[in-house]
């Protein structure tokens, strides 16, 4: 499908759920805002999946090109679209757990990860007043360096679709934040090194889940060859609400490819490129996609 299309597809699919998760409205005073909720999901959603992460970058790109698709984009301001996508952080996290109820995956087999989240550089983190009591220093291995922020420990379902979510202090460990990822999981847990635990693999073992995870220290590894196999904002309020984005954005690409008939997790495929120039086939604002959104909007209205 080309660019046009999917935005049709992401609109239908975000406007469908949230009638369906949401039903009531979502403010009970005030004047209704000039962008539907759907429009600035829908903006968010493909904005995460070209790529686009900064409120800045999503709102000029969507603004510059898809003006005639949401009229109202260009009368607001930056800000006020800013605010309303944080608002919808709850919203957000609905919709993305409808999404992964939706999305083919294998109940039986989860992995589980973390990657660290600075939320400034380390010779400003002593004197950095943002998360003042909630973010912390914590150490990347990857990078071997210390950090100040938080860590996001994730929980996917085979073959890539994220169930679980959370975010810790950055000296929060792996091993702390296992027992609450894995809860409603079955089947198998992967994890790499920092999951290893004797005694908490015989407390999941118990619950009836087996967890598989390295040694912790590769050079007393009693088994080398499986482990091998194994490894692999401003403010909580706007923080939240950008990393539901990105979730929220990976499984509803995940499961708009699927509905496409499309392998798992090969996304690329969602858009058409042009064999002579590489570049996405975009043949201009599509009529009958413009028309299926405004009679969206007319009949919410």
């Amino acid at each position: 499908m080309d660019l046009d299309t999917l935005m049709v597809a992401t609109y239908c699919l975000v406007d469908d759920a949230l009638k369906a998760e949401v039903g009531v409205p979502l403010r009970g005073r005030g004047p209704a805002p000039a962008l539907a909720d759907a429009e600035v999901l829908t903006i968010e959603v493909v904005g995460e999946f070209l790529g686009l992460d900064q409120d800045k970058a999503i709102f000029e790109h969507f603004r510059r090109h898809y003006g005639e698709w949401f009229p109202a984009l260009r009368r607001v301001r930056r800000t006020t679209f800013a605010r309303q996508a944080a608002n919808l952080w709850v919203v957000k996290e609905r919709l993305w757990r409808a999404f992964a109820a939706r999305l083919p995956h294998d109940p039986e087999i989860s992995l589980v990860d973390s990657f660290p989240l600075p939320v400034c550089r380390f010779a400003r983190a002593h004197r950095c007043r943002l998360y003042a009591g909630q973010a912390a220093f914590g150490h990347d291995e990857v990078a071997r360096q210390t950090y100040y922020g938080f860590r996001c420990h994730v929980r996917l379902a085979w073959p890539g679709g994220v169930i679980e979510v959370g975010l810790a202090p950055a000296n929060v460990s792996d091993l702390a934040a296992l027992p609450s990822l894995a809860a409603g999981a079955a089947g198998y847990l992967v994890g790499d090194r920092n999951s290893w635990s004797p005694e908490l693999a015989g407390q999941l073992r118990e619950a009836g889940l087996c967890l598989l995870a390295p040694d912790r220290w590769a050079t007393r590894d009693p088994d080398p060859v499986r482990s091998r196999s194994l490894s692999r904002a401003r403010d909580p309020w706007h923080l939240a609400s950008r990393l539901l984005r990105k979730v929220l954005g990976h499984t509803a690409a995940l499961l708009i490819n699927a509905q496409a008939g499309n392998p798992p997790r090969q996304l690329a495929r969602l858009l058409a490129l042009n064999p002579h120039t590489g570049l996405l086939i975009s043949p201009g604002p599509a009529v009958r996609a413009v028309s299926s959104m405004r009679a969206r909007g007319e009949s919410r209205a």
